[in-house]
């Protein structure tokens, strides 16, 4: 059975009041050699706070406590083992359940009678009247400097801490160019890229008013006295068309612009003009999709609603390709020698394994010819599933195609959006558009509760072409 000093000790405590580890630890073995109690073994804990028993030190202590190996815990003052009132109850509670005597040589605490457990209370609660006094200090301390404008924490990236002050360093005008390209529209993930600050960074940097020249505390900004890195216009700019449940680009057409080589959602660029440009977020990277002038986007949007309502051949030819997809005839021409050759692609893959079961062909061919026969079948597989998804959706269009033509008839579309505000031609893009896909070649309109239409760049002022109505397998 062991004797264990416990002894702990802050840097702050250290260094006001002098009482060192190896000061209490001194006093504590000449307390056990007085009392008779035997040798001690030491147990530290120096560097840290008393607010609460998450030390390494005091859990080595109770986990012995626990095991049964302890009989006697020493400690210079009641504090070193906890300043909370409560964790001192507990901590009381454990060494009497297993029998372990506790010493303080401050306090000459005996745990045995109903006064001194009465005592040991008393010190603690002003053990813990001190730790909450403290608290409150410090918390004063920290509002005050908050007040007067001074930083009270971490310095954040692009500020350093110069004797209590924040200023700038070399990391300001990345900070600076985060502002700048959150403005330009980027996201947190293209910035990052640009960068190579994390994401995570990105957004908190992007959030923070420090970079006003504010301070803050318990939530609140109060003026600074340090440098500002942004000015209000460019904190606005960086924020603006980004709030929560809003679109993050300022321009009315986004969120329907999609590249119509890999699906991804088109981000908005701004040339050095100043000219809107919609640009396939994966350009560059596995995309060749060119950017698009969102003038140009804008009047194919525009035709696509002007056709639907004034075109009664192209009207004609929606509701024979979408009673086709009614009747369940709306498969492509490659769709259906998919269907025949799936049964043909199975019987020879069976017909496969047989001969190479039967020994008359070695594995390696098997293997090569078995993989590019599953390949075959994968594709086939997609293409007939991708007719049916199309013909599902041409079958779900069908019924409401009429009540838009209805309400297309109604709308005079170029007078209403040549006299609507950004915000009014916003709303109806939302309510008739569904999405514009852009191709290096043409552009795909659909209209909701319509099919596609194939309008080609020169009709929108782009480059070239005409307009033309998607059906299965091609215009008409």
């Amino acid at each position: 059975m062991l004797n264990i000093a416990y002894c702990r000790v802050s840097t702050e405590e250290q260094a006001a009041e002098g009482f060192s580890i190896d000061g209490q630890a001194e006093k504590l073995r000449a307390y056990a050699d007085l009392h008779d109690l035997g040798p001690v073994m030491l147990i530290e804990d120096p560097g840290r706070s008393g607010k609460n028993l998450e030390r390494p030190g005091l859990q080595q202590l109770l986990a012995m406590v626990e095991q049964g190996r302890v009989t006697n815990v020493l400690v210079w003052r009641l504090d070193r083992l906890s300043r909370n009132l409560g964790d001192l109850i507990l901590l009381a509670d454990t060494f009497g359940k297993n029998e372990v005597g506790l010493h303080s040589f401050t306090e000459k605490i005996d745990l045995s009678s109903a006064t001194g457990r009465m005592f040991y209370n008393i010190l603690g609660a002003f053990a813990q009247f001190y730790r909450e006094q403290l608290a409150e200090n410090v918390r004063l301390g920290m509002q005050q400097a908050a007040r007067q404008g001074r930083w009270t924490n971490r310095p954040k990236m692009g500020y350093e801490l110069v004797d209590g002050h924040l200023v700038p360093n070399d990391e300001a005008p990345t900070v600076r160019r985060i502002f700048a390209l959150r403005a330009e529209d980027l996201s947190f993930r293209e910035i990052e890229e640009r960068t190579r600050v994390k994401y995570s960074t990105v957004r908190a940097i992007l959030h923070s008013r420090i970079y006003l020249g504010e301070v803050l505390l318990n939530g609140e900004w109060f003026p600074g006295h340090h440098e500002a890195l942004v000015t209000p216009q460019q904190f606005a700019a960086a924020h603006r068309g980004h709030l929560p449940g809003r679109s993050r680009s300022r321009h009315l057409l986004s969120g329907r612009i999609r590249c119509g080589l890999c699906g991804r959602v088109a981000s908005v660029r701004y040339g050095r003009d100043g000219a809107v440009l919609y640009r396939c977020r994966h350009r560059g990277r596995g995309c060749a999709q060119p950017s698009r002038s969102a003038g140009g986007l804008e009047r194919a949007a525009l035709l696509g609603l002007r056709l639907l309502a004034d075109d009664e051949d192209l009207q004609e030819a929606i509701r024979r390709q979408l009673g086709r997809a009614a009747g369940g005839a709306a498969t492509t021409p490659s769709s259906r020698r998919a269907e025949g050759a799936l049964p043909d692609l199975a019987d020879r893959r069976r017909k496969l394994l047989d001969l190479y079961y039967s020994g008359k062909i070695d594995a390696e061919l098997f293997s090569e010819e078995e993989e590019r026969l599953a390949n075959e079948i994968r594709t086939l597989r997609d293409e007939t599933e991708r007719a049916r998804a199309e013909a599902d959706r041409r079958a779900e269009v069908s019924p409401h195609f009429d009540e838009v033509l209805a309400v297309l008839r109604e709308l005079d579309i170029d007078k209403i959006w040549a006299e609507a505000s950004d915000q009014e031609r916003r709303v109806l893009v939302e309510e008739l558009l569904n999405v514009l896909a852009i191709f290096p070649d043409h552009l795909e309109v659909t209209v909701r509760g319509a099919l596609r239409l194939n309008v080609t760049l020169d009709e929108v002022g782009l480059t070239g072409g005409r307009w033309q109505f998607v059906g299965v397998g091609g215009g008409i």
